[in-house]
């Protein structure tokens, strides 16, 4: 509230139960209790310089530029004051630069002040042309200065991290980046140093400190965060710099595109910049309702996917006299694709769809599976999957909008929250932001499921309710009366991840644990597309618009909107993914239709590899090479999401519409739908789908039909795999944030960030295998195998006799190389000395 108030009789302004009234430059104003001068300044449209000052970050009054002169009671404060940290009081009179010569002249001599050693890098700095530094002298400070001594420098950059360059003699100690990691990030691991002329930013990790005095070393971690480019970006004067962006270009050669992240189902507002045909660099978008300000590590930085050298760049045919792929055109391609997959039709064709595809290509691949194939054998989870989950998803999820269902704001504002199956800073980082910040900010109570207390755990000031994989539904069954208490107050949240659908039971347990409750659920995956692919019909029990397959009037109703003959679409509920995969590995099924699948991300890589080799035929629509390709009898390149337009549907259920940030000039790069759409004509089809546009405006002409009517799922729990022997453990997985997966290929520097990864167990458990902290660890399957897995050992507060090891990591991958999952037993030998 400002200058739009009531006002009574005698024209003075009313304020409200909570507010107060003050006067800005000779206007008056009615404001928040509590609100800071800078604040309400703004909010009146003047403008007070600064460089600390953060309106996601605690205040600091680091920097001193804001200083306003103050006046309260009719008596003027002796000095200037930091508008930044002093609250609004009834009856202040605040005189800015803007109408106080006095405060003109402090702020003019904070900035000389703050350039005495600031180095003339402009014309080489990162920041140059998009600095407020730079800004702000021109407009605040003074045309000269009086300083002619010697300027302070160091040796520069100092690699505070392998992504997180710092040039310590630009920074002008506003300390955004250190509150940024303690309050925002919970990672303290970046801070100030010394005291006087000497303080500057460093870390605790060795590092060379220059002090008037000697040089000297500390020792300790390095800066290490998911979070840590968010500090290059709201650095004010260019001292933290990318090292993939540094020196690479300037602001003012850059086309910039606001876009959504396509690295997790958050659907964070972005920035994208290119520069002749590629991609430079991401930057956060200014989103309150969804991340708000920040962004994590692999949103900002993997990019380099999109011009990766094994980039699928041209159609491509298998050579039948030599077996190999070969570069064809897009004609040919389409008719040999389209004649294959005729003949196949007969027999059956699957299509699996990737969990990263947009909207509109999920709805031309579930219209695709219909109208061209005669299917409804299609499913986007190539992940962990189950019968219990898409009943859960039909019941509990499909259909959600963020009006009603759990948003961002609700966690932030909820009394606790619990998450399940979900480790939210590996697999959703903004949701662990928002759990964070509700802790921190309004004493959430965060409670989590899980085997050991993990980073998100600590720095979610969480409650960890421990649990054996596969025990988690008896658990959430016998919750303490205390839990069961924080979970039933109005607000209460249940945070469910995908690997729910590993454990049986589990997404029943939640049903019955919202409905005894009253809280409310809100599945979080971890791919951009899934929530999207729901909703378009890429499963094998549903059609676009949420109606069930067998359900006859909502076919009919289909069938009339897409200009089909009564009786055209198929009414049985068709094979999720791994029926689809042990079919076409038993000849049951003629071929397939593969759109950005990984089989290392399937439950059994093994029998996905045998399907992809017993199949018939084998249509790929890929981005890059893959274990797919190698397979397929044709490949079709198709467009990365920076390369086209179209939306996803972020967990909450909010829209998220995109527009093409990176153009090809010589138009190769076609998005999926395009490619389908081309391909059912040639088939004796129409999608429709010619256009990402098209796609939605045909999806948003059918609508929403008839609800497919599912009971919640109620299915017992299974027992638990019983240890035979002492060296046996349950294990427990998940994947973490950054482990060298699709999207972050050819990105060293984000891949130097990624965490230390460990076997983790109980001291016991250390104990009964012989093992102690950092010696190497094997894990190999129960069953006769050859695969293993090599890492060493970290003692954490598991149960006795389960361990924890990443899904995938430098090591290994637990499903492809071990064929084991969340709650399978493994085996555990020692495998040398510490590591």
């Amino acid at each position: 509230m400002t200058l739009a108030a009531d006002r009574d009789e005698a024209g003075e302004l009313v304020v409200p139960e909570g507010y107060v009234k003050l006067t800005i430059d000779g206007l008056e104003v009615i404001a928040p209790q509590g609100e800071l001068i800078i604040r309400t300044a703004e909010r009146l449209g003047l403008q007070i310089p600064r460089f600390c000052d953060h309106p996601l970050l605690d205040p600091a009054g680091a920097c001193r530029q804001c200083l306003v002169e103050v006046e309260m009671g009719g008596r003027p404060m002796p000095k200037p004051q930091a508008s930044c940290t002093v609250p609004v009081a009834d009856g202040m009179v605040v005189r800015t630069q803007h109408t106080s010569a006095v405060a003109d002249k402090a702020q003019q001599g904070v900035m000389e002040l703050l350039l005495i050693n600031h180095p003339l890098d402009c014309p080489i700095c990162d920041k140059g042309g998009e600095c407020p530094l730079q800004n702000q002298a021109m407009s605040n400070g003074r045309a000269d200065s009086r300083f002619v001594d010697t300027k302070r420098t160091f040796p520069k950059p100092l690699a505070i991290s392998s992504q997180v360059l710092l040039d310590r003699e630009r920074c002008v100690l506003c300390q955004r980046c250190t509150r940024f990691s303690s309050e925002i990030a919970g990672d303290p691991f970046i801070e100030l140093l010394e005291r006087g002329a000497g303080q500057q930013i460093g870390t605790s990790a060795t590092a060379e400190i220059a002090t008037d005095d000697a040089s000297r070393t500390t020792e300790g971690k390095p800066f290490q965060s998911y979070f840590s480019g968010n500090t290059i970006q709201i650095c004010p004067v260019g001292a933290l710099t990318s090292a993939a962006y540094r020196f690479r270009s300037r602001p003012f050669d850059l086309v910039s595109t606001p876009s959504i992240c396509e690295g997790c189902s958050s659907g964070c507002a972005e920035r994208v910049d290119t520069r002749r045909g590629k991609i430079m660099r991401k930057l956060a978008g200014n989103d309150p309702q969804v991340n708000e300000e920040w962004i994590c590590d692999k949103g900002r930085f993997a990019f380099p996917y999109v011009s990766a050298a094994d980039r699928v760049l041209r159609p491509q045919m298998r050579n039948p006299k030599t077996g190999n792929l070969e570069d064809t055109s897009w004609t040919e391609a389409l008719q040999v694709a389209s004649r294959g997959l005729l003949e196949a039709r007969e027999r059956g064709v699957g299509v699996l769809v990737g969990g990263r595809s947009t909207v509109e290509d999920t709805y031309a691949y579930s219209k695709f599976a219909r109208i061209a194939l005669g299917t409804n054998d299609i499913d986007f989870r190539a992940r962990a999957h189950s019968n219990e989950e898409l009943d859960f998803l039909t019941s509990r999820v499909l259909g959600g909008i963020p009006e009603g269902g759990v948003t961002f704001a609700g966690i932030e504002a909820a009394p606790a929250a619990l998450c399940v199956a979900l480790e939210p800073e590996e697999e959703s980082p903004i949701v662990f932001l928002r759990l964070r910040k509700a802790a921190r900010k309004k004493s959430t109570r965060v409670f989590h499921l899980a085997s050991w207390t993990s980073p998100a755990v600590t720095k979610t000031f969480g409650t960890l309710l421990p649990a054996v994989p596969g025990e988690e539904p008896r658990e959430l069954d016998h919750l303490e009366a205390d839990v069961r208490e924080a979970l039933s107050a109005p607000g209460a949240v249940l945070l469910v991840g995908e690997r729910a659908a590993e454990v049986p039971g589990l997404l029943s347990a939640v049903g019955r644990l919202s409905d005894t409750t009253g809280a409310k659920i809100a599945w979080i995956p971890r791919r951009a597309g899934e929530r999207g692919a729901l909703e378009t019909g890429a499963v094998p029990t549903l059609l676009p618009g949420g109606r069930s397959v067998t359900d006859a009037a909502a076919r009919a109703e289909l069938e009339s909107a897409w200009g089909l003959r009564s009786g055209q679409l198929p009414a049985e509920r068709g094979r999720d993914t791994g029926e689809m995969l042990r079919a076409a590995a038993d000849g049951e099924l003629a071929g397939l239709v593969v759109g950005g699948v990984d089989p290392d991300d399937l439950p059994d890589p093994a029998l996905a590899t045998e399907a992809l080799r017993q199949a018939g035929f084998v249509v790929s629509l890929e981005l890059r090479r893959s274990a797919v390709t190698e397979h397929a009898d044709v490949v079709l390149p198709v467009a990365a999401a920076p390369e086209k337009d179209g939306s996803f549907y972020n967990w909450e259920g909010r829209h998220r519409p995109f527009d093409v940030a990176l153009h090809r000039s010589d138009g190769t790069m076609l998005p999926d739908c395009r490619v389908l759409d081309t391909l059912a004509i040639e088939m004796d089809a129409d999608l429709f789908t010619q256009t990402p546009t098209a796609a939605a405006d045909d999806l948003r002409r059918i609508g929403r039909g008839r609800p497919a009517t599912v009971s919640t799922p109620d299915q017992p729990a299974a027992p638990t795999p019983t240890r035979n022997r002492a060296n046996q453990a349950v294990l427990a997985t998940w994947r973490e944030l950054l482990d060298g997966g699709s999207l972050q290929v050819e990105e060293p520097h984000l891949a130097g960030t990624a965490r230390d990864q460990y076997v983790r167990m109980s001291a016991n458990t250390a104990r009964e295998v012989g093992l102690g902290q950092g010696q190497l660890a094997t894990l190999s399957s129960d069953v006769d195998g050859d695969g293993a897995i090599r890492l060493p050992v970290e003692i954490a507060d598991l149960p006795d006799g389960v361990v924890w090891a990443p899904a995938r990591s430098e090591a290994g991958r637990l499903h492809r190389d071990l064929g084991v999952a969340h709650g399978s037993l493994v085996v555990i030998r020692g495998g040398g000395s510490e590591a």
